[in-house]
Order: structure tokens, then sequence, then C-alpha cells
């Protein structure tokens, strides 16, 4: 019997080296579906509240009500993310974020179907909040789950800028929605705002079930010194925390923004939707500029931490400044809000990074669990806080104490930097 020859095509095409199925550009591709997975919720829950003074007639509701409502699917958010942050670290963030955008896409199906003024009939508000809450516990999932792809793709050193353009998805997918659904909800109600949030979320599934893969090799994971603090859980660990919580104080500005200035420049300032409109998109986009600017400067310079803390300083000391500017003209208070609001919104790629990278690699999922949980819960009651603070005093007070909150910021956030990097790559 004669021995295969070593130049054969069959052994040759063995001993070839395997090409890998993704090559190192993908990082790009599966960035993409995180933003389009964030931004198709985050349409959803940053522009539904511009709908606030429609929702508020359409519902018969209160302002009090109105807040309790859209409060809820936060509090969905918050009550939900870190068992998804453990399910994402336990069965891989590419089945969560499918499992969640389309059980999201359904339940707001379902709310276009069932939760909708109609002739007479008006939904209660025990029915709407519920189904808002459901669709915060669904859709909390793909916080977690597109940011664990984001880190596992890109290295410590360009984690920064791509989760910072991931983080861009919320005010991207609230500047759709803030320039979308107001109108719609206008001039065709909420079935159509309904039916259009849940096509948001069948089109990101789409792009997840046919882009987001894991990586062949985890070059992507946590350097050494995390990986070795990885072996503790980051629920377990207090500077994990106080970065979650110093998160969960920026978020009460940008919630109070977002979710209360359109009532605020109407009610008070007599302002058009035109003025509210711009006021926000101002927060939205230079928001999302301003999270990309800090994630490229930290990936260079370092120091997230202290990002973190000098983003909560200005964004109070800015809205307190609104607060004294209350008698001033629409244009003047709408110009501060809007600033406030953008600083508010500058954040979040670099804190989110920070926690990731704190936690490492295989225990990222949890980390933004424990990061949305605490982010969320504080969305949740920033709209129960300021209807309580109306009712006691006045406008002014509530950016006053709303700024304040933010600067909380600065002794919150943990200062060791030990872990943050300045690698150029």
């Amino acid at each position: 019997m004669s021995s295969p020859r070593l130049n054969s095509p069959d052994m040759l095409g063995a001993l070839a080296p395997v090409k890998p199925r993704f090559g190192p550009r993908h990082r790009w591709v599966v960035l993409g579906v995180g933003v389009a997975a964030q931004a198709s919720f985050s349409a959803a829950i940053t522009g539904l509240p511009v709908t606030g003074p429609t929702m508020r007639a359409a519902y018969h509701l209160s302002t009090a009500g109105v807040g309790f409502v859209l409060g809820s699917i936060y509090l969905g958010i918050a009550v939900s993310e870190i068992v998804w942050g453990l399910w994402t670290d336990r069965f891989g963030e590419r089945k969560i974020l499918l499992i969640g955008l389309l059980s999201t896409a359904l339940a707001l199906a379902l709310m276009a179907a069932l939760v909708v003024p109609h002739g007479s009939s008006t939904p209660s508000i025990g029915l709407l909040a519920v189904a808002m809450l459901l669709v915060g516990v669904l859709g909390g999932s793909v916080n977690g789950s597109s940011g664990r792809a984001v880190m596992s793709w890109f290295r410590d050193g360009q984690r920064g800028l791509a989760m910072s353009i991931r983080q861009t998805a919320m005010p991207a997918g609230g500047s759709i929605g803030t320039l979308l659904l107001p109108w719609l909800a206008r001039n065709h109600g909420f079935r159509p705002v309904y039916l259009v949030l849940s096509a948001f979320c069948v089109a990101a599934a789409a792009a997840a079930w046919r882009w987001l893969h894991q990586p062949e090799s985890m070059a992507g994971a946590a350097p050494k010194a995390a990986r070795s603090e990885s072996a503790v859980s980051p629920l377990r660990r207090k500077d994990v925390w106080r970065l979650a919580t110093a998160s969960a104080m920026l978020t009460f500005p940008q919630l109070g923004v977002l979710t209360f200035a359109a009532i605020y420049l109407t009610d008070v300032k007599h302002a058009s939707l035109a003025v509210v409109v711009a006021t926000l998109l101002v927060t939205q986009v230079g928001g999302a500029a301003a999270r990309i600017g800090s994630g490229r400067y930290t990936d260079l310079h370092g120091n997230r931490r202290g990002m973190v803390r000098a983003i909560g300083v200005a964004s109070g000391i800015v809205l307190i400044i609104a607060a004294l500017l209350n008698g001033a003209p629409t244009l003047v208070v709408a110009t501060a809000l809007a600033i406030g609001g953008l600083l508010a919104n500058a954040w979040h790629g670099v804190a989110y990074t920070e926690i990731a990278y704190m936690a490492g690699a295989e225990r990222a999922g949890t980390a933004l669990g424990l990061e949305n949980t605490t982010v969320f819960g504080a969305a949740f009651l920033t709209p129960l806080l300021i209807p309580f603070l109306l009712d006691r005093s006045s406008w002014p007070v509530v950016w006053v104490v709303i700024g304040a909150i933010a600067l909380l910021a600065l002794p919150t956030t943990p200062r060791n930097p030990a872990a943050v990097t300045s690698t150029q790559n």
C-alpha cells in the first residue's frame, strides 16, 4: 500500500491553518448591532416621555400619573437587570439579546392592540403602568447583553470609545423617538406609537441573529489585573457598588430633563412644540457627541472615574443655574436645560466601560446588570420625586434638588484609578 504524498491537495488542506470565521473588523459590525439593539429600546424609554403632554390628555392622567406610568418602564428594567446580567454571563449575549428583543416587540404589539384609548374607552392607569412595567422587564435584557458583546470584541484602550459609541444609542434612539413619537401620538394616537417601537425591536433582532456571534478567541478579555479580580462577584465588591451608585446619581438630572423639561417648558414657559423638541434634541444629540468624546479621551488619557466625577459637578452646577434663570426668557431657560441635560447624558460610556473592566470579561454581564439596576432604579424614582417636589414647592426647587443630587457623584465615585489604563492601541 502506498503512503499518501505529503504534497497532495488533501494533505496540504489538512495542514493549512484554519481561516477565522470572523476577521478583526467584525468587531465594528458587532458594535453596530449593539447600537441598533440599544437604540431600538431607547426609542421607547426616552422617546415615550416626550409624549408626556399628549399622554396626559389621551389617557386622562394627572402630572403625577404621567410620572408614575413612565416611571414603571424604568422600574421594570431595574428589577430585572441583575437577573438578565447573570443569564447573559451564563448563556451568552446572542441568545439573551434575541430573546429580549423579540419578547419586547411582542409586548409592544400587545399594547398597540389592547392598551390604547379608543372612542370613549380609556385604559386604566393601572393597566397602562403594568404594560410599561412588562416592556421594561423584557427590554432590560438589551442593556447588559449588548454591552457584554462589545466588551468581548474590543480590548482595553479601545473599549472607552466602543462602549461610548454603543451608549450613544440611548440619545440616538431617543432622538428618533423625540422626532417621531410626539407627532404620531398627537396626530394618529398611541397605537402607531407602540407598533413603530415594536417594529424597531424586530429589525434589531434580525440584525443580531445575522451578525452577532462570539469571537473565536477572547483577545478582548480584560488584562490580568481585571481577570484576577473577576474571581470575586461584582455584587460583593464595594468599589463596584460605589461606581454604580454614582451612576444612579447622574441619572436623576438626565431623566429630570428628558422626562419633565417638555412639561415644564409647556406649562410654565408656554414654549412651542418646536422649542420643546429642539431642547430635547440638543440634550440627546449633544449628549451622544459628549459620550463619544469622553470615551475617546479616557482611552487616550485614562482616569475614567475622574471623568465621571467631573461630569457630575458640571451637570449639577448647570442645572442649579437653570433654576436661578426661571424668570428669564424662554429660550434662555431652554438653553440652560439643554446644556444641563447634555452634560447629564455624557457619562454613560465611561462609567459602563469602567464597571465592566473592574469586573473582568467573564463577569461583565453581571456588573453591567448591577449598573443598569441602579441607573434605572434612579430613572424610576425621578418621575416620582419631581411631582412630589412640585406639590410642595416649585420648578426652581426641582432643578436645584436634581442638580444637587448630580453633585453627589463627586464623593460617591471611587477614587482608586488602579484598574484604569491609558494604553493607546
